[in-house]
């Protein structure tokens, strides 16, 4: 089954732990959808943002669990990619106007 490529990659993920990956390592990363494939997350970058990849990392994140009073209830699990772009690839995605 293939994904359109921009159901595949959800938003950007900015914290402050992928900022340094970032500069330090040339990655980028995201919050993909759970059904995506690290083949199908690459070719979404490479097509929807017009850069070579090198290598894609991809996690499970489980969701936490919250409360609210007495109920419990949980948030949703989710997956986030890190994706390594070839050596002088650049993207300007996270770059404030």
């Amino acid at each position: 089954m293939t994904l359109n490529p921009y159901d595949i990659l959800i938003r950007p993920l900015l914290t402050e732990k992928i900022t340094n990956i970032r500069d330090s390592k040339n990655c980028v990363s995201f919050i993909v959808s759970r059904k995506a494939s690290r083949i199908d997350i690459g070719l979404a970058v490479e097509a929807i943002l017009k850069v070579k990849v090198e290598a894609v990392n991809v996690m499970n994140v489980k969701g936490k669990p919250k409360r609210q009073g007495r109920f419990i209830g949980r948030r949703p699990h989710w997956k986030k990619a890190i994706v390594t772009l070839k050596e002088g690839e650049k993207v300007d995605l996270y770059e404030s106007a």
